[in-house]
């Protein structure tokens, strides 16, 4: 965050509902967010996110462009109410983040900042040395129109990331797309024939309209992909198991009007969806036990995607074509969230108006100085962007540690090195730890001593718990020439290093750590 320079603050961990009503995000966040009144009765929260605080802060204090672009950060609490705590770390209802906010005057100096900030993303998680990916993702409830993931693909991973095989394609399970094939699939004549087709039913938040997603029949519920049905109904309520009570519930017990909303995937060909149309069955069309007239229910039918293109509403799957190129094939994998990089635009500096006053000219873009009175007042380009820091321990953690313990890269260590002495030579243990700490031959290192009173393998069996990256070990070979016993377990090396080489070689170990 320095090396792009940006300024450390601390934000409230509690936010005014208010403030968020303001952005229209206090319903639309959903069920996540900790609420709560005080002795007064006005409504606060516990702040998972801090667009409307910052946002806020930078629209008291900065009228000119002059003062932009601004980048601040923190890294402090957040607090979500999540449905299924997990994994420890990986998945809590309050964690660690550090969340970056930036302001810019224009589209094209936010957009630059946005690169600035993934490189400096980028530089972070290559300290790591962790096999990470980078995805084209969506924006959810955050806002904007351009945003990426940073992944660590594992098998405990609660996000499906899709990378091509021959190209640099990589999106997450929301954004990802394949090259569709219409020609290779046979349309059923009619949807009469309960074989041709599946049927998904969900319902949308509001109760008021059932959801029928139609799919070839080879196919099963599990491979529907709900975030391709947002993408054409963004009301649906994906949060339920069993949806259809809902709207059942809804139909018997308000006069609410009544919507049915059937989404067909394009395997299925027209013939399908015009044959629905035009001889809607109740048996099929609504679900078990929904004694309702179809003549009373607006119908709606979706084919095609926002954009016109073909509607595929299933997860993809190994082997897929990719969207991107003739010949790769597409690769889904598992994996954990680590970091987010948003452009946001307008998005909460317009609500919050949060403005400042720029010369047209260089909102236009052609750079030269402005006149007296050419001056207008725009609102303020927007990023966010944020990294687990609790994420990454609990990720770091699960991916690296083996049979005897933890294995800590070397840039999130809690020491680079710990020396062990064994019995009888806690002098000379002292005499190479002050020799590595501040030896001129290399930079210095982070080392601990180890003087606990317990045995050599008992310590020896607490630094592989604990995961320090090198181990020097002081034993037999101490004692009778002067080696230094260095043990890499990440590397699986073990070797005897004279303590005039130890510092370089020590090093060298790092490196690739």
């Amino acid at each position: 965050m320095s090396q792009i320079g940006a300024s450390k603050v601390a934000l409230s961990s509690i936010s005014s509902q208010a403030l968020w009503q303001q952005t229209n995000r206090l319903e639309g966040y959903g069920p996540e967010l900790f609420r709560f009144a005080d002795r007064k009765e006005v409504p606060y929260l516990l702040a998972p996110t801090h667009e409307e605080e910052i946002t806020t802060l930078v629209s008291k204090t900065i009228k000119s462009y002059k003062n932009l672009p601004l980048r601040l950060y923190q890294i402090g609490r957040k607090y979500r109410d999540e449905i299924r705590p997990r994994h420890g770390v990986l998945r809590s209802r309050e964690f660690l983040m550090k969340d970056l906010y930036t302001f810019d005057y224009s589209v094209q100096s936010a957009l630059s900042t946005y690169e600035q900030v993934r490189a400096a993303y980028s530089r972070l998680f290559d300290e790591l040395k962790l096999p990470y990916l980078v995805a084209e993702a969506s924006s959810g409830d955050i806002g904007g129109d351009l945003s990426h993931e940073y992944h660590l693909p594992t098998s405990i991973g609660e996000d499906n990331v899709i990378n091509c095989d021959s190209c640099d394609y990589v999106a997450n399970e929301e954004l990802a797309a394949t090259r569709l094939n219409p020609s290779e699939d046979t349309p059923p004549a009619e949807y009469g024939d309960v074989l041709t087709a599946g049927v998904w039913r969900g319902v949308s938040k509001d109760r008021s309209t059932l959801i029928n997603v139609w799919y070839p029949a080879s196919y099963s519920d599990d491979d529907i992909n709900s975030y391709a049905i947002k993408s054409v109904l963004p009301e649906l309520d994906s949060s339920l198991i069993d949806s259809t009570p809902f709207w059942s519930s809804t139909s018997s017990k308000t006069r609410q009007p009544l919507r049915l909303v059937n989404i067909v995937d394009y395997r299925l060909g027209s013939p399908f969806t015009i044959a629905l149309e035009t001889n809607p069955n109740p048996k099929f069309l609504l679900p078990e036990g929904a004694d309702l007239d179809l003549s009373i229910i607006t119908s709606d039918y979706i084919t095609t995607s926002t954009n016109g293109d073909p509607l595929n509403l299933l997860r993809i799957r190994d082997g897929d074509d990719c969207p991107r190129c003739e010949s790769g094939k597409l690769k889904v994998r598992k994996a954990i969230e680590l970091g987010h990089t948003f452009h946001l635009g307008t998005r909460y500096s317009e609500p919050l108006e949060a403005h400042v006053q720029v010369p047209k000219n260089l909102i236009e873009g052609d750079g030269s100085t402005a006149k007296s009175g050419s001056m207008t007042t725009v609102p303020m380009q927007m990023g966010c962007h944020g990294i687990g820091v609790s994420r990454i321990i609990g990720a770091v953690a699960d991916h690296l540690a083996d049979s005897k313990g933890l294995n800590w890269p070397r840039a999130i260590a809690p020491f680079e090195v710990v020396v062990i002495p064994g019995r009888g030579l806690d002098k000379e243990s002292v005499i190479v730890s002050e020799y590595l700490a501040n030896s001129q031959a290399s930079r210095p290192l982070d080392l601990l001593l180890d003087d606990r009173s317990e045995s050599l393998p008992w310590k020896m069996r607490d630094a592989d718990l604990i995961g320090y990256p090198v181990v020097v070990i002081l034993g037999k070979g101490w004692s009778t020439d002067r080696l230094c016993e260095v043990q890499c377990r990440r590397l699986s090396s073990v070797s005897h290093v004279v303590l005039e080489d130890l510092p370089m070689y020590i090093n060298q170990l790092l490196t690739q750590l």
